[in-house]
């Protein structure tokens, strides 16, 4: 690279690059886009002439051209006034082109833009990473909007992922030393690594943030992602959250030297994992231990972001092993009782059905919560107060506090306060009901124990932390009921397809999830066999039983 830009120091002719000029830059030696016009919008506007008329509706391909080329002229020349001032976040996008130069330390940057998609330009970044007499090319692609704005002229609608596609709000691009890497082990002493578990990537990037130092490691000079949360946290020396996302090292300058860290997972059953879900677009699963809470695996089809332990997505019929304790410890089912499931129920203004609207004539509450049918309970929500579901899922099962402290970034699940026609929903998983497969797992393991036993990746001991506890036990009558229910479904219900051959100590439940926008319901499926529980979703997989349940049978056969 460092060749190319002398060669570009030496041109005197303009040269194409991209589908766009090159010129040389006097003074700054680096290459920068010229205006394709002179009213181009990267322009200093000092002329008298007359003002145009603002134009109105959709910005036009030449408007997107020259604003692009104007945005990341100003930005190469290292402008952040000027190119700031192209954008419709003029602040924010000063703040962040020019803390790209200070705080990240890059430079020499040279920006080649792709072809226009309508309003969208991609662009490639070329820079050099210079760091107390360390230097290392950089190379990444992004892309801009341009938009119009409420005065007509065409601005670059700013988002942090301008800078580069890994920022989010409040996020920084920070040059220095870094937290000191870690050599996370499993629960047996094996190595993990992103080479061999690529699920794991962020995982990984939280273990080294919470403990790094913890774990004895010295530091190394990266580039990195700074989050917000994580960066506000720092100031203000407070520990950090547990669902936000870790920092994210993009460019090596000296390596450090890692520490030790072991977790409670498990390489064979990760391995698995991986296996599985790289067999089919968007899963995610995890597997943990429902007698102490131990995460062993945790994998997503897609790297780049942990739904596994991190998703909020409607869990469906999975929910109903909540809903189902519920009913029974208030007293207003039983397993045999008679338990209605017509082919329709409504409640609240809204009309519910069963899937391929099947009715139950003269059933138990057996046979429907092993058919997984809908209106049996929908039906029970009159009886119902708006905040019972929330109070039993806070208090038996740990969810929707905010207290879960895994050791990586989570989620615990929200399951609010609704009334009305989303209160009845979210007996059946849907409605403000947000999960994950961790919350899932969490879940059909508090079913098959009694007890809630806070799921957690790096034990307490390691940092003295305090694990989440539940304020009451499932009643014993309720839990002897549920855990019956929910081995009938493994074997002679919904579940009983994909758990065939996995017993006798198994249980399970289907789920699906309507999700706006999408043809195909999100499918879930949990179970647990033995000591081994687990969750899984494939997103628009259809019926949970089909998609996620050969995933979720695959890693319980497997093991730990």
């Amino acid at each position: 690279m460092g060749k190319r830009r002398r060669a570009a120091r030496s041109r005197t002719n303009p040269a194409l690059i991209g589908g766009v000029v090159a010129v040389v830059v006097g003074g700054a030696g680096f290459a920068a886009y010229s205006m394709y016009s002179g009213d181009a919008a990267g322009e200093d506007r000092t002329s008298n002439r007359p003002a145009k008329t603002l134009t109105a509706g959709p910005v036009k391909a030449a408007e997107v051209q020259a604003t692009a080329d104007g945005f990341l002229t100003a930005w190469q020349r290292g402008d952040a006034a000027k190119a700031a001032a192209l954008t419709n976040r003029t602040e924010a996008a000063r703040a962040a082109l020019s803390g790209y130069r200070k705080d990240a330390h890059i430079d020499e940057v040279t920006l080649t833009r792709g072809k226009a998609s309508g309003p969208k330009v991609t662009f490639r970044v070329s820079a050099t990473v210079s760091y107390k007499g360390k230097s290392k090319p950089l190379t990444y692609d992004s892309e801009l909007t341009v938009v119009r704005a409420e005065d007509g002229k065409p601005l670059v609608d700013w988002q942090p992922s301008v800078v580069h596609p890994d920022l989010t709000e409040d996020d920084t691009l920070v040059t220095g030393e870094a937290d000191p890497p870690v050599r996370a082990l499993d629960r047996n002493g094996a190595e993990l690594t992103t080479a061999k578990y690529p699920s794991l990537g962020t995982v990984l990037d939280g273990l080294r943030e919470k403990y790094g130092r913890k774990a004895g490691g010295k530091a190394g000079v990266e580039l990195r992602v700074v989050r917000g949360d994580s960066a506000k946290k720092s100031e203000q020396g407070a520990e950090e959250s547990e669902d936000q996302p870790p920092n994210k090292t993009l460019l090596t300058m000296s390596k450090g030297i890692p520490g030790t860290l072991r977790t409670t997972l498990s390489a064979t059953a990760q391995a698995v994992a991986e296996r599985e879900v790289g067999e089919r677009e968007r899963a995610s699963v995890v597997v943990m231990k429902p007698s102490t809470g131990e995460i062993l695996a945790a994998a997503n089809s897609s790297h780049g972001y942990n739904t596994a332990l991190q998703g909020s997505l409607a869990p469906g019929s999975t929910m109903k092993i909540v809903t189902a304790s519920m009913l029974l410890e208030k007293d207003l089912t039983s397993i045999d009782k008679p338990h209605p499931c017509p082919k329709y129920a409504s409640y609240g203004g809204w009309k519910f059905q069963n899937v391929e609207n099947f009715e139950i004539k003269n059933g138990t509450f057996r046979s429907s919560f092993a058919a997984s049918c809908n209106t049996a309970f929908i039906t029970q929500a009159e009886k119902l107060d708006d905040n019972d579901l929330t109070k039993q899922a806070q208090q038996v099962f740990g969810l929707g506090l905010n207290n879960w402290s895994t050791g990586v970034s989570s989620f615990d699940g929200a399951v609010p306060v609704q009334s009305n026609a989303q209160m009845a929903s979210s007996l059946i998983g849907q409605g403000g009901v947000r999960m994950n497969p961790l919350n899932v797992a969490s879940i059909i393991s508090t079913a098959k124990t009694g007890i809630f036993r806070q799921p957690y990746l790096v034990s307490p001991d390691v940092d003295d932390r305090s694990l989440a506890t539940a304020q009451r036990k499932l009643d014993a009558s309720a839990q002897t009921q549920l855990h019956e229910l929910l081995s009938y479904t493994a074997t002679s219900g919904s579940a009983a397809e994909a758990m065939a051959g996995l017993g006798p100590d198994i249980g399970g439940k289907t789920g699906s999830a309507e999700v706006d926008g999408q043809k195909k319901p999100n499918g879930w499926f949990t179970a647990w066999r033995g000591d081994l529980a687990a969750a899984a979703v494939v997103q628009q997989g259809g019926r949970g039983g089909k998609s996620a349940g050969p995933l979720v049978a695959a890693v319980l056969r497997a093991g730990g």
